[in-house]
This record gives C-alpha cells, sequence and structure tokens, in this order.
C-alpha cells in the first residue's frame, strides 16, 4: 500500500462544505482526488472544482433527494461528511425549548438522517464507503452557554461508535473531534485579535487550527490508508486544553 492519501475515483459528499472548516475539508478531499459535491441550506459559492446543490439538512427526503441525484449523474457515492452544524451561544437555564431543539436536530438527528441515506448506497456498492462525523471536542467537557450543542455532540459520538458497528464491514464511520479552529468567524466567536493571541497561548501547539488540517483528518479517515479505522473518534484539537491549576501557575488566565 503506497502511504498517501488517494480518493481518485471516488465521490464524496460534504455538507456545509463552502465555508469555514468545511471549506478545508471539500478543499482537502479535492486535493487527494475525489469528485466533491457540497451543500448547504443557502446557494453559497462553490469551491472551485467542486459542485455545490442547495439543500437542507434538517429535512430528510430533501437530503434523500440530494443523495440520489449524484448517484444518478456520477455513479456512486463513496464518502460522506457529515460537517453542517453549530449553535449560537445560550444560557442554558432561559434557552426555550425551540431553541434547544433545533439546535439536537442539527447537530445530532440531522446528521444521523444523512448517515441513513448515505449507507443505503454504499451498502449496496462493491466497496463500500467511509462516513465522517465532524463533532466537537464540547462532546467531551463542560460546555457553559452551548449546553445543548456539547449534549448533541456527545451523542453524535455515541453515535457514530454504534453505527460503526451496525453498518460493517462494508462502511466505515468515524468522527472527529475538533478544537478551536480559525475561520471566518473567529472574530465574532473569540474576539478581537489579542483575545484570539491570549485563547492561543493555552493551546499545547501555540494556535488555532487551520480547516485545511481538519480536512486533512477527513481525508485520510476517508482514504484507504484508514482502511481498518472504524467507530474511531479522532482528537483534532493542538493538544487539549490544559487544566485551570496550569493555567493559573503559567499566568495564562
Amino acid at each position: 500500500m503506497t502511504l498517501a492519501v488517494d480518493l481518485s475515483g471516488r465521490v464524496a459528499l460534504v455538507t456545509g462544505g463552502t465555508r469555514g472548516i468545511g471549506r478545508g475539508i471539500t478543499l482537502a478531499l479535492l486535493e487527494a482526488g475525489a469528485a466533491v459535491v457540497t451543500c448547504s441550506r443557502s446557494d453559497g459559492e462553490a469551491v472551485p472544482g467542486s459542485s455545490h446543490v442547495v439543500c437542507d439538512v434538517r429535512d430528510p427526503e430533501a437530503f434523500g433527494s440530494l443523495v440520489r441525484s449524484v448517484v444518478d449523474e456520477r455513479g456512486r457515492l463513496d464518502v460522506l461528511v457529515n460537517n453542517a452544524g453549530g449553535a449560537p451561544a445560550a444560557d442554558a437555564a432561559t434557552a426555550s425549548p425551540r431553541f434547544h431543539e433545533k439546535v439536537v436536530g442539527l447537530n445530532l438527528l440531522a446528521p444521523l438522517a444523512c448517515a441513513q441515506a448515505a449507507n443505503a448506497v454504499m451498502q449496496q456498492q462493491d466497496a463500500g464507503g467511509a462516513i465522517v462525523n465532524i463533532s466537537s471536542v464540547s462532546a467531551a467537557r463542560p460546555a457553559p452557554t452551548i449546553a445543548a450543542y456539547a449534549a448533541a455532540k456527545a451523542g453524535l459520538d455515541s453515535l457514530t461508535t454504534s453505527l460503526a458497528m451496525e453498518w460493517a464491514p462494508r462502511v466505515r464511520v468515524n468522527a472527529i473531534d475538533v478544537g478551536l479552529c480559525r475561520t471566518e468567524q473567529t472574530d465574532d466567536h473569540y474576539g478581537d485579535d489579542a483575545s484570539v493571541a491570549a485563547i492561543e497561548r493555552t493551546i499545547p501547539l501555540g494556535r488555532m487550527a487551520r480547516p485545511e488540517e481538519v480536512g486533512a483528518v477527513a481525508a485520510f479517515l476517508a482514504s484507504d490508508l484508514a482502511s481498518y479505522v472504524s467507530g474511531a473518534t479522532v482528537a483534532c484539537h493542538g493538544g487539549g486544553e490544559p487544566p485551570a491549576f496550569l493555567l493559573v501557575s503559567k499566568g495564562l488566565t
């Protein structure tokens, strides 16, 4: 086996694949040779080299139709990256039930429905397929102001292990727990340059991730290099979050 990520001849579908981390994933898959289709709720600008379709992943029928159109046009579907997700900050004590329902729907139930649609195709293919769920480090630690989001991502990590067992051996399912990442929304989430720099000093690798670095992990998990990797959650967080006592002792708080 050649130690290179090679997705030549494979067809990938990336939800939320035109901006931020999703764009980095799309670029990585394209660089590895895959034909990539992206989807989002809005008619965004396609990443050069890819195709873009407007589709709300929260609508199972619409996404199922998208999967069928991809297969009709390209003959197969080899890779699904469930990237679409996110949530605004909200006080868990006062956020409405409707708010929590929407957050869980987008970050847990939608990936499940999308995975079901992709699996139905992949199970019929000789080469099977690979599903990569984009999760978050928030799944494994307290996450004040994004409690429902973190709970949904914890559910997504759990779902990953269950689907990997149910859908084996033809379909591999893995997740990536992503840490802080620099995107076009960095300032909105983390503040000005000084605030971002202060945050980055707390990360063991000294900086936030770049979207294409998350993309490289996704491309690996989709490739034959990860042919015996399934049911795994890969941490992509620059070394993790130091404990509070260490931050205090180093004057980083």
